[in-house]
């Protein structure tokens, strides 16, 4: 098996091919480009099984990762942190893209156990539309600031309800206020609220989009106590695949969820909080955890047990997102299987999709 670690840039690619030692085979960079790309395909065609390595920054590699599947190759993520780490390994000083591209195909000699890159599907279309959607809503909230400034400057005893300024009827009522005033400040207040309605007006219409696309991948998803269609279409687009993941201690790792060990000699059974993981779905399992300790779900009863035992609230939270993470997979397995049509295992001991 050769394994061909790749350097991306966003108008050239380097590649290093490597034996199973690591032993260097050949190199050659490429256009970013489609021509570019069937070029590298025919140059590893010298080889029989061929594995391309890409650094995951699937910002630069969408393209090529896309060609390189539609060729029929295989094609593993690697970590930065784990290129990184075999640069520092490698015997050659320096940084060049032929050392960057040797170090991604040596990290992936490493670790037999990284995500495998697929065909775009539909949780490709969930996330992008799950980022789309997040990028419009800064824009909204900068404006409704900006918007917010003007009016204290217009009549600073009018009043705004908090988060008001996401509801139509509350629009329609500023607008009429704002066209008794005159002056630049004012003319650039009816400008702000007709972009915050326009704005609005997409990102209610992509959740409409989004809530049809989870309903019909994430059923068991969306039926975990606290768990709405915008936090299942993050999980859902930032998984990208559960079948990804050997299990669910595995899956934690990757949400952030699951605590590091910090401990030697006689200390032992020490952790601390995982800053890593994806941050995305740790938001969602958070937003999940807050609701069910409203009342929504079991994780209050879980986590006023946790607090008789001498937990402190932040720790006791931590440990419902670790329990959340476990629900969260088996929910996603389950709908990969009703997706294949193949039957959903009955979990030991009769365990809920809860907390």
């Amino acid at each position: 098996m050769i394994t061909v670690g790749v350097d991306s840039h966003k108008r050239t690619h380097t590649v290093v091919a490597v034996d199973e030692v690591g032993r260097r085979l050949g190199e050659k960079t490429v256009a970013a480009t489609s021509e570019g790309h069937l070029d590298l395909v025919c140059w590893a065609g010298r080889w029989e099984q061929v594995t391309f390595a890409l650094e995951d920054c699937r910002h630069l590699t969408r393209r090529l990762e896309q060609d390189l599947l539609g060729a029929g190759l295989r094609v593993v993520w690697v970590p930065t942190r784990l290129m990184a780490g075999a640069r520092r390994g490698g015997r050659q000083p320096g940084k060049s893209d032929p050392i960057d591209a040797e170090a991604v195909a040596i990290a992936a000699l490493r670790h037999d156990d990284l995500p495998v890159a697929e065909l775009d599907g539909p949780t490709r279309q969930v996330k992008l539309l799950v980022d789309y959607r997040r990028d419009l809503v800064r824009q909204r909230t900068r404006a409704v600031n900006r918007l917010r400034w003007h009016l204290h400057e217009l009549d600073p005893t009018l009043h705004v309800p908090s988060r008001g300024l996401r509801r139509y009827n509350v629009m329609d009522d500023l607008a009429d206020r704002l066209r008794a005033h005159r002056g630049l400040v004012a003319r650039l207040a009816r400008e702000l609220v007709d972009r915050i309605r326009d704005l609005t007006k997409t990102i209610n219409g992509l959740e409409a989009e989004l809530r049809i696309l989870v309903r019909q991948l994430a059923p068991s998803l969306l039926a975990v106590p606290g768990c709405g269609v915008l936090g299942a279409a993050m999980i859902l687009g930032e998984t990208a695949g559960v079948h990804r993941f050997r299990d669910k201690d595995a899956y934690a790792r990757f949400t952030g969820t699951a605590p590091i060990p910090v401990w030697s000699g006689n200390t032992t059974g020490k952790v601390r909080l995982n800053r890593g993981g994806n941050r995305t779905i740790n938001t969602a399992l958070h937003m999940i955890a807050v609701t069910q300790i409203r009342g929504i779900g079991p994780g209050k009863d879980y986590v006023d047990r946790q607090l008789a035992r001498g937990k402190t609230r932040t720790e006791a939270v931590r440990l419902l997102r670790r329990r959340l993470s476990d629900v969260v997979f088996t929910a996603l397995r389950a709908d990969a299987r009703a997706r294949t049509g193949q039957p959903t295992p009955t979990p030991a001991g009769g365990q809920q999709l809860a907390a």
